[in-house]
């Protein structure tokens, strides 16, 4: 196997992490957490958050090495592959810069860290209701976006696997 191959590999795995993390946000976490009322769902979510915003290495490990590892494999694709796999990892890198990681850095932590920024045991219901409204369907959007280009990253990635 030659340097591609296990950029390659690496990028696939890193990507499958990354893709199964933000569905498991996408059709478990949100949708169950969005059954408790205004402060419950606030404060779920800063629990949440917390632990990711915290530094947590193997999830920053992953949320990075994700594009990282479809770049170094872009590179190499140009380097040493065909036209063809040398346009789906340029898009693949591309799409997870511009439609995961851009969104996130955007819109999602911005989200989140208003969300941090409540003091939950001191606002009053209305302030509560009026953070969440500004916050869930935002959030979640978004989070859909990322969930759904980071999969067909993946799927695109192991289709490039299965024609070494």
């Amino acid at each position: 196997m030659d340097a591609y191959a296990w950029s390659l590999i690496t990028a696939t795995f890193v990507n499958a992490l990354l893709s199964g993390f933000l569905f498991a946000f996408a059709v478990v976490v949100m949708p169950g957490i969005s059954r408790l009322g205004d402060r419950d769902y606030l404060r779920s979510f800063q629990a949440i958050d917390g632990v990711i915003q915290s530094g947590q290495p193997l999830f920053m490990l992953m949320w990075l090495g994700s594009t990282a590892a479809l770049v170094v494999t872009a590179a190499m694709a140009i380097l040493s592959r065909e036209l063809l796999e040398q346009i789906v990892t340029v898009v693949s890198a591309s799409a997870s810069v511009l439609l995961v990681q851009l969104p996130t850095m955007r819109i999602n932590i911005p989200l989140n860290n208003k969300v941090q920024s409540l003091d939950l045991d001191t606002i009053d219901d209305a302030l509560a209701s009026d953070a969440r409204s500004s916050f869930e369907a935002r959030w979640v959007f978004w989070n859909s976006i990322r969930t759904l280009v980071s999969c067909a990253i993946l799927v695109v990635l192991l289709l490039l696997l299965w024609r070494l």
